[in-house]
């Protein structure tokens, strides 16, 4: 399967990504997705994650890592599978935790692709973000439901997404743990509206970051997604992996800015000689080999523990961390060996680099994982 991956990859997918930069909408967006992911099911390579009784593949999170980082290696290779974010998390989050009838108006329309999904925690300051505790968007009991009232920010895919999983408040105040609850909801449900998109330095992301209203948003009693007042841990179901397959994603795209690079290097003549051949060059060379090695050697790890039922968070937490900042490192080596060029649309480096910031960020700040995982440890040893 990784090998079918790179060949469909390379011969549909990166033609489209590099003659436009990495710019999803600008490729087509929804209309690219569709066509693309109806090539890749033709091959069998469609939502290689999702659970076989809904029509995906079935991999576990060990099996899918390769997977991943082969269709990562393309901007635009994980809408092409069906494994982008946040989708491919919610697919996880809706067969955890869905009721039957959930999976089927929900999850299975996803699988296929037919549908696409945001997921709706994240709100303007003061709301929830790395704090989620900090969650300010309500939901009040009403005659058969429930009624949401609240503002998300940095919804990604909110525009044209077919379904919403909301985070709002059903008890406490912000700032108390606890207290959350997750919604489900069609996206074209009365009171939901998508303000606008925010202009993030990414574009390879369908349906964007956006800003996101709800008023009076009404949601019947059977789209409560899980128990009422355990959003919060539920979300726990859905982060770990998550988290785990943005790694994989990236992974793939950083490996593509270091051959590149690496290929750059060899054919470059500089100062009597091949770049590559240079002290400094090597250096550079080098140490991107480790960052990707060490990146998914700690994603390995992490998704064996997944894999054998545990909630990993500690390894989540450090393969997220690690993977974020090293990545990032191999992007901007790459950049750098490859002189101008590097900072051009000729070559795919500087998308590749443009793309892997915010992965410091999404999903949890770096200095967020920093402060849990010294918190754990302190807890642990004293």
């Amino acid at each position: 399967m990784v090998a079918r991956t790179e060949e469909f990859v390379r011969r549909e997918v990166l033609p489209l990504d590099d003659e436009h930069d990495g710019d999803v909408e600008a490729a087509g967006g929804d209309a690219l997705r569709t066509r693309l992911q109806a090539a890749a099911a033709a091959e069998g390579l469609l939502t290689p994650h999702g659970p076989v009784e809904y029509g995906g593949l079935g991999l576990s999170m060990t099996e899918r890592a390769p997977v991943f980082e082969a269709a990562g290696r393309s901007l635009f290779g994980p809408a092409a599978l069906n494994i982008n974010a946040p989708d491919e998390g919610n697919h996880h989050l809706l067969a955890h935790v869905a009721t039957e009838a959930q999976r089927e108006r929900y999850l299975r329309p996803l699988v296929s692709g037919r549908h696409r999904s945001a997921f709706a925690m994240t709100e303007p300051s003061p709301g929830a973000g790395a704090d989620p505790g900090a969650l300010a968007t309500r939901a009040e009991p009403v005659d058969g439901g429930w009624r949401i009232n609240g503002r998300k920010a940095f919804i990604t895919g909110a525009d044209g997404a077919d379904t919403f999983i909301i985070m709002a408040r059903t008890s406490g105040e912000p700032g108390e743990s606890g207290g959350a609850t997750m919604f489900l909801t069609p996206g074209d449900v009365e009171g939901l509206v998508v303000e606008r998109h925010l202009r993030t330095m990414d574009r390879s992301m369908i349906g964007g970051h956006c800003v996101v209203t709800f008023t009076d948003v009404f949601v019947p009693e059977d789209d409560v997604l899980g128990a009422v007042d355990e959003g919060f841990r539920y979300a726990q179901v859905r982060l770990g992996p998550a988290r785990m397959t943005h790694v994989m994603r990236w992974t793939g795209a950083a490996q593509r800015a270091h051959e590149t690079a690496v290929r750059y290097a060899a054919d470059r003549q500089a100062f009597g000689g091949r770049l590559a051949d240079l002290g400094m060059a090597q250096q550079l060379i080098a140490d991107n080999e480790i960052d990707l090695a060490a990146t998914r050697a700690l994603l390995r790890e992490a998704c064996a523990e997944l894999d054998a039922g545990g909630r990993a968070s500690k390894a989540t937490s450090i393969a997220k961390t690690f993977a974020a900042e090293a990545l990032c490192r191999v992007a901007d080596r790459s950049v750098q060996l490859c002189g101008g060029l590097g900072v051009a649309a000729d070559l795919p480096v500087a998308k590749i680099a443009r793309e892997l910031r915010p992965f410091r960020i999404y999903d949890g700040p770096s200095e967020v994982h920093r402060w849990s995982l010294a918190r754990r440890a302190v807890r642990e040893l004293t």
